[in-house]
């Protein structure tokens, strides 16, 4: 007679197929309280107890740990092996159905404790699993109940599960422990510097990344997408879409790019992306104030991008919008009557609530040729930078004012970058080009006259005075810019020439 072990803790299914299994003739074995739901349901089991002769031990923390249980997994089908099983008085297991504690849902629960984590780390049961899926030629291991229906009608239609299915299983298997495992060193080290004393990444990363959504495609129809997610979360971003169509790939990347930026902001601020790049920032008192001045700095470009405001949207913000085609919002919260004024006038508009501002706390990982490249994410200056001038000319208060906001909202520009900015907004802005002096010059071509007075930032160096020269033709009369080039002095000296002023931050930001 073929024997079964079952140890589940999530139970869904559990009956009806170990039902099934009995009345095809499997004696069936559990642990626990997977051994009551099945005695409650009538059916007849053999406990782990009668099996291994000993009661659990430490709370049920040891029960299926046991020579009886293990030998009868691992056993292979050849006579040296059932003789030693025969010898101890040990039988074989032909099928072992177990999946494991909840440690990513509790993890997941706000202001878990670490004891409360560390009691959901299972043992047995990652044991039982591994060796039933290393002997798959003659043990079916089954960790998701979804499986259970695939394994009954084999069994039902053939009276055995075929090697190929078998193996399916095992690779199942192998990847929930692996996910269960990653998931435990990810969380007990999420607290552990991500560098070394000498600045170095850790040398193992863990993800832990579960699917959370199919996505509709890729960035083109021809490829395939998915949205995955670490640490419990559920949601896109850490947020809930709360009304709108499904998000794309596209859709996600913008808001990802446009999310990053509104939090850098403390004052209220309005992020437009099109394409991973902003074509607009503006900070006011109120959003609704703000977002005439962010659209100002590319309106035909934000046409059909993704807005991101670092403040509730409200019905004032809304109307603001005015009859701009907007992909998706991301935002803190919406008020009740920004979402009705919205899901009956913009019914495909994506509204995504993300409350927690992004913090950085994740690694920047990023594929490459069979490689991934691992970086701590730029978050703005680091501590302790200090800006000095180097014209002649000191920049005014006001433009010291706009050369700060400037400077933040290029960081957020894909390089070569370039932004030009007065009184808390964009009005130019010039990225993604493998120039910089083309960056100028697309930055000032968007600017147009509002470049008469403005500031300018470029998020690195400037190699030679012609991206300079350009700005100042346009009409800016302050820059900031890493500095560090071997021409500094000459792109000084074009800088004095023309009277502007122009700061040296020391620290570059691009943005590949």
């Amino acid at each position: 007679m073929p024997r079964a072990l079952l140890s589940v803790h999530d139970k869904s299914g559990l009956i009806e197929f170990a039902s099934r299994l009995a009345r095809l003739g499997w004696d069936l074995v559990a642990s626990g309280g997977t051994e009551r739901a099945l005695r409650e349901a009538g059916l007849a089991v053999t406990s782990v107890e009668q099996v291994t002769g000993m009661k659990e031990m430490l709370g049920g923390r040891v029960k299926t740990l046991h020579p009886a249980i293990h030998a009868g997994i691992l056993a292979q089908d050849r006579p040296d092996d059932l003789q030693t099983l025969a010898d101890n008085g040990y039988a074989p297991f032909n099928m072992v159905v177990c999946n494991l504690y909840p440690f990513e849902q509790t993890v997941s629960q706000p202001n878990v404790t670490l004891q409360d984590a560390i009691e959901q780390i299972d043992v047995g049961g990652v044991a039982l699993l591994r060796g039933a899926a290393k002997n798959f030629f003659r043990v079916i291991a089954i960790c998701d109940p979804d499986d259970y229906p695939l394994v009954i009608k084999a069994l039902e239609d053939h009276a055995q599960v075929d090697i190929a299915l078998r193996r399916k299983l095992a690779v199942k298997a192998f990847a929930h422990t692996r996910d269960y495992d990653t998931a435990i060193h990810a969380f007990l080290s999420q607290d552990i510097a991500t560098t070394n004393q000498a600045g170095e990444l850790s040398p193992q990363i863990s993800l832990g990344m579960h699917r959370i959504e199919r996505l509709r495609y890729g960035e083109n129809p021809h490829q395939n997408a998915a949205y995955y997610s670490r640490g419990g979360t559920k949601g896109f971003l850490s947020g809930t879409l709360i009304a709108g169509k499904q998000l794309s790939y596209n859709n996600l990347l913008d808001l990802d790019a446009a999310w990053r930026a509104a939090s850098s902001f403390n004052a209220p601020t309005v992020v437009i992306v099109k394409h991973l790049t902003p074509c607009g920032i503006a900070t006011d008192a109120a959003i609704a104030e703000a977002f005439p001045k962010a659209l100002a700095s590319d309106p035909l470009s934000a046409y059909g991008g993704v807005i991101a405001v670092n403040r509730q949207v409200d019905e004032a913000f809304v109307n603001a919008l005015g009859a701009l085609f907007v992909e998706a919002i991301a935002a803190p919260s919406f008020s009740a009557s920004a979402c009705a004024i919205l899901q009956e006038k913009r019914k495909n508009c994506r509204l995504l609530q993300i409350p927690s501002s992004y913090d950085g706390r994740d690694l920047e990982i990023r594929s490459v040729f069979r490689g991934f490249l691992v970086q701590e994410l730029d978050l703005g200056d680091p501590e302790m930078v200090s800006y000095r001038t180097v014209t002649n000319r000191p920049p005014t208060a006001a433009e010291v004012d706009a050369l700060q906001f400037a400077w933040k909202a290029v960081q957020h520009v894909k390089s070569n970058a370039i932004v030009i900015a007065v009184n808390g907004a964009t009005v130019g802005i010039g990225g993604g080009l493998p120039s910089r002096v083309d960056a100028v010059q697309l930055a000032v071509k968007k600017a147009g006259k509002r470049a008469h007075g403005a500031v300018l930032a470029s998020d690195a160096f400037f190699p030679f005075a012609d991206g300079l020269e350009a700005a100042v033709e346009s009409g800016v009369t302050a820059i900031i810019q890493p500095g560090g080039s071997i021409r500094d002095a000459e792109v000084i000296e074009a800088a004095n020439r023309a009277g502007i002023a122009m700061l040296f931050t020391g620290v570059r930001h691009f943005r590949h």
